[in-house]
């Protein structure tokens, strides 16, 4: 299901709550640490991977219309822009 109305908050707050009660303990594993998460706020399908965009495309295959949020796994971003990622607790 397509959610064109949703915002890039209301996205991001989905997606970081799926992340967080069901996804982040079956993942964040030490060999995952650092990689990207693509998750699809609708069906919970998921792909990982050291690009971003090749985690996209892999996850959108599945899922042709997913609405898409992407974490950093272990990190508090994605990227970081003139500053550091942070490693949140271990």
């Amino acid at each position: 299901m397509a959610h064109p109305q949703l915002s890039k908050e209301e996205i991001a707050q989905q997606g970081g709550e799926l992340y967080e009660r069901s996804i982040r303990n079956q993942v964040e594993i030490p060999e995952n640490i650092g990689k990207i998460i693509s998750i699809d706020i609708d069906s919970g399908d998921y792909e990982i991977d050291d690009d971003l965009v090749v985690s996209c495309h892999r996850l959108q295959a599945k899922q042709p219309n997913a609405v898409i949020w992407t974490e950093r796994i272990g990190y508090d971003a994605v990227y970081a822009v003139g500053g550091t990622l942070v490693r949140i607790a271990q």
